[in-house]
């Protein structure tokens, strides 16, 4: 027997979780290049580009190169009504930054379109551990894995907090038509 070649699209496998927002540039990168965007990872980290201030009212909407060419492209952003006179002056700063972002002169021009930039959804509030009860504290405090701790001190205050242990309904049988055909 052979043993088969791995294809340049089998990865090899890593034995860990993935976050979401790091498989998002190859899911999303065919959507993101067809509808302009050489590099999704612009639109996602817009803030750290230009700043917290004119990504509240700016949003990257495109980029479009010439033909055949990766370099001088003309960025189109969406800019919030009132202030597209303040974003029009600081274009030499944007494309400097866009740049910088790529690594390269990826960005010659800005093109500005009027509307509302898409503000990011907030973030939830992260669930504060429960009190952990004193029977159960004193083996965890040994634990020297600070994340471990408190991962267990939280599960064991979520089980201390139940009323024992869940019960289920029976729910009623059905007769079975193929089976029985009465």
């Amino acid at each position: 027997m052979s043993k088969q070649k791995p294809t340049p699209n089998d990865a090899p496998r890593q034995n860990r979780a993935r976050k979401a927002g790091d498989m998002v540039g190859d899911i999303g990168g065919m959507a993101f290049k067809r509808f302009g965007f050489v590099q999704g990872s612009i639109v996602s980290r817009w803030p750290e580009i230009v700043g917290e201030r004119y990504a509240g009212v700016s949003t990257p909407e495109s980029i479009r190169f010439p033909a055949g060419r990766k370099a001088g492209g003309t960025l189109t952003l969406l800019i919030e009504g009132a202030h597209g006179p303040l974003i029009q002056h600081l274009t030499p700063m944007i494309i400097e930054r866009v740049n910088r972002f790529f690594g390269y002169e990826a960005v010659a021009k800005v093109a500005f379109r009027r509307g509302a930039p898409v503000k990011p959804a907030p973030k939830p509030e992260r669930v504060q551990p429960a009190a952990v009860p004193r029977e159960l504290g004193e083996g965890l405090r040994a634990i020297a894995d600070d994340e471990l701790r408190t991962v267990l001190e939280s599960l064991a205050g979520r089980i201390a907090a139940t009323n024992g242990a869940p019960r289920v309904v029976p729910q009623p049988r059905l007769p079975n038509p193929i089976n029985n055909p009465e």
